[in-house]
């Protein structure tokens, strides 16, 4: 009887909660990762990914394609895009106008004086008696994904960041990092961090500096990885728009780099070679086993930035074999990287990311040639060209204090000396350097003050614009238009060259995909705070990229 009633019971309650529709599965990922790795490529155009596919592997961007999910219509949204404030962005999740990071370096309105991102006089070199060490975060105001992930685990958990250059390792650690790495070249040929982090450099860094590994790769020349007559995405190796290394006559292969190596600054030439992404491949393997990354009971978070590919698209050009080649062998370098991780890691206990810190334009003098309107602007030229306007409305040629990035930085004390308002003065300038050939927009910083605009380059301009820190003058150039050398190519622009990159999630709670909707670069932190469910960095603008979650 009592097997009857049970069975009676069982098929009433079936019944009845048939009635209701079903409630809604969970879909997050039961299980965190245990190490997030954040990739920055530094000066990684998106159609390098395309422009390349048919000649890269299948363990390298096409794994991280199939595998992972893909954001191809992702911009950064603001100016500079420059490298630090770049590599600020994407772990900050907003832009210069919350986080300080203006550019590289930057005029200092205070100190009255150009001043560097990183540079921090209270701390010293470690690893080394040289002064490369002297550095830290602190001119970044606002938290990073990594600090968030130290606050929300009580500061358990290790942050490491790994990059060439100084403050490719130091701004996306963040404040809280357990250590961040750079590579000291000239004479020093070693990774060394400083005093902000720790006192000595642990075993495992020590060892790698003494191994030798840098040498080894500076006694090979750089060749090309395949056949150079199957490059045939990029123009002719001998081309009157590159830079030669010192000590060679033309900008081709191959590069005898052993022979070179005296000429340019001993070690640091392999900061301009595709083996200064081995060697940071190199050492961020020896980071993961010497730090035990990944292993513990908390999340651990690695930040890796590989920067010799700007090395080379600055002195190269993008369309150059030497950037084709160099992507080529990157390609290489993430399939290793990814290996290793499969088997140090697990395959199911890392998510990456994958981006960059910009783009960069194609070479002006290229674009000339075949007939795409580009153009070189003069800093000097520029410079005399507003104090004759200063001249002729002030009778004054006392009221610039500096021109850089663009921006234009007025003598308040000059200015008001002469019983004028710098509001007045930058207003006349704003006027009339409109007729300068090769600028196409200024605003004042009154304007950007005053305005809100919500789509299009003047807002990049204005998520670039820092209220303390900026100049009382922005400018914006003509599209393809720079100030740098007729060889070689840069960045810093609002325009899509510039700020079109990848955007590849991967790993552990990533689905497989792809989106062609428009992000923003600011969107990474908090997509990847909410993936390891803590709360985003405490300027974060972005917002969460749903789409990439199983």
């Amino acid at each position: 009887m009592n097997h009857y009633i049970k069975s009676i019971v069982f098929l009433l309650t079936i019944g009845f909660t048939s009635c209701f529709p079903k409630k809604e599965e969970k879909t997050t990922n039961p299980t965190k990762p245990k190490l997030v790795i954040g990739i920055v490529v530094d000066q990684m155009r998106y159609d390098y990914l395309t422009r390349f596919e048919k000649k890269y592997g299948d363990g390298g961007f096409k794994r991280l394609l199939k595998n992972g999910f893909s954001l191809e219509n992702a911009h950064f949204n603001y100016i500079p895009t420059y490298t630090a404030v770049g590599h600020t962005s994407v772990f900050t999740g907003t832009t210069p106008s919350h986080h300080g990071i203006i550019g590289n370096n930057w005029y200092d309105k205070f100190e009255k004086k150009s001043i560097y991102c990183v540079d921090d006089n209270n701390y010293k070199t470690v690893g080394n008696e040289g002064n490369g060490g002297k550095k830290s975060p602190y001119r970044m105001l606002t938290t990073t994904v990594t600090d968030q992930l130290k606050l929300a685990q009580n500061m358990q958990g290790k942050t490491i960041g790994i990059g060439i250059k100084d403050r490719s390792a130091i701004l996306p650690a963040g404040h809280t990092a357990n250590g961040a790495y750079w590579f000291d070249g000239g004479s020093k040929g070693q990774w060394i961090s400083s005093s902000f982090y720790m006192d000595a450099l642990p075993k495992w860094v020590a060892d790698f500096n003494n191994s030798g590994v840098a040498d080894e790769y500076l006694k090979q020349p750089w060749e090309t990885l395949y056949d150079i007559s199957t490059y045939t995405e990029s123009i002719a190796d001998d081309n009157n728009y590159e830079n030669t290394f010192k000590g060679e006559e033309k900008p081709t292969f191959p590069h005898d780099i052993p022979n070179l190596r005296s000429k340019n600054n001993n070690y640091s030439i392999i900061k301009a070679i595709p083996a200064g992404n081995s060697l940071t491949t190199d050492f961020a393997k020896a980071a993961i086993i010497g730090e035990n990354l990944g292993k513990g009971e908390f999340t651990d978070f690695l930040t890796l930035s590989y920067s010799s590919t700007d090395y080379v698209g600055h002195q190269f050009g993008v369309d150059s074999k030497e950037i084709q080649d160099t992507y080529l062998r990157f390609d290489k370098e993430l399939e290793s990287l990814l290996l290793f991780l499969d088997k140090q890691v697990g395959k199911d206990n890392y998510t990456i990311f994958l981006t960059a810190d910009h783009a960069a334009v194609q070479v002006p003098s290229y674009l000339q040639s075949v007939k795409i309107p580009a153009n070189y602007l003069s800093s000097g030229k520029l410079l005399n060209y507003v104090n004759s306007i200063t001249k002729q409305y002030f009778n004054s040629e006392d009221f610039i204090e500096n021109i850089s990035n663009f921006q234009i930085f007025l003598n308040k004390e000059n200015i008001e000396k002469k019983k004028l308002s710098v509001e007045k003065v930058a207003e006349v300038i704003n006027e009339n350097i409109i007729n300068y050939k090769g600028i196409y927009k200024s605003v004042t910083a009154k304007t950007l003050q005053r305005t809100e605009f919500n789509k299009g380059i003047l807002n990049h301009l204005q998520n670039g614009y820092n209220q303390k820190f900026s100049g009382d003058v922005l400018l914006i150039p003509n599209p393809s238009t720079i100030i740098y050398s007729k060889k070689g190519s840069t960045h810093g622009s609002g325009y899509s060259y510039d700020t079109h990159v990848p955007i590849i999630f991967y790993g552990n709670g990533i689905t497989k995909g792809s989106s062609k909707k428009h992000y923003e670069i600011i969107d990474i932190a908090p997509t990847v705070s909410n993936l390891l469910e803590i709360e985003f960095p405490n300027g974060s603008s972005g917002k969460i990229v749903d789409e990439i979650f199983k």
